[in-house]
């Protein structure tokens, strides 16, 4: 996996040609992500899945992230990322499915890693429940879901705590109940102001969408 080519762009976001994604990491270069969120209405209330990251992960394990994401390599287009959330999640998806959520660049600095991301992000609107959900095992070991209205508090940064539930896995492949109340070091880190905005662009097509179902 870190020997797999991505295109790589300056600080201008230039393009510069491609390279590994252990340099891409290593060197901080620009790169392109493919991410999609997966909402739910259930009765009156929109919900929004997050993936629990596999212990097996080598970068931020077990910690709550996009429902599914992936990087694009230097030989895809954007369109080509719905490919993550057949495999992660186990969800197949069509791109006429997916709405828009538009283009959010972050950057995440650790130790041996600096992540310049350009996401390109994606919003899946559909009835759903545990059980729909198939995990790839070796990228992510649990769904957990929580009410839309708080998760956007929460990334707003006006309530410090989120109740999250669903489901982890055991070694055998079991679905074992979870519920939790989380905060921020529960979650992926992000320098910038990537889950603020992301749940501000959501919150918008929400609406939008109940509007539409409200107008039929």
């Amino acid at each position: 996996m870190e020997s797999e080519l991505l295109k790589i762009y300056d600080d201008q976001r230039n393009p510069l040609g491609v390279a590994t994604r252990e340099e891409v990491h290593r060197m901080g270069f620009w790169h392109e992500t493919f991410h999609c969120w997966v909402t739910s209405l259930i009765g009156n209330q929109y919900y929004i899945y997050l993936q629990i990251r596999s212990n097996q992960k080598k970068d931020y394990p077990n910690l709550l992230d996009i429902t599914a994401a992936g990087h694009i390599l230097a030989k895809e287009t954007i369109d080509d990322g719905i490919r993550e959330i057949e495999e992660e999640i186990g969800i197949d998806v069509t791109l006429e499915e997916l709405k828009t959520v538009g283009k959010i660049e972050s950057c995440t600095t650790m130790e041996g890693m600096i992540d310049k991301e350009i996401a390109h992000v994606f919003l899946y609107d559909k009835p759903m429940n545990f059980d729909d959900f198939t995990l790839q095992e070796d990228e992510v070991s649990g769904i957990v879901k929580a009410e839309f209205n708080a998760f956007h508090e929460f990334c707003s940064g006006k309530a410090q705590s989120l109740l999250v539930e669903g489901f982890n896995l055991d070694p055998s492949g079991m679905k074992i109940p979870v519920k939790m109340t989380v905060d921020m070091t529960h979650f992926v880190p992000n320098d910038g102001t990537y889950y603020e905005q992301v749940a501000n662009k959501i919150r918008k097509l929400l609406y939008k969408l109940a509007e539409n179902q409200a107008e039929t």
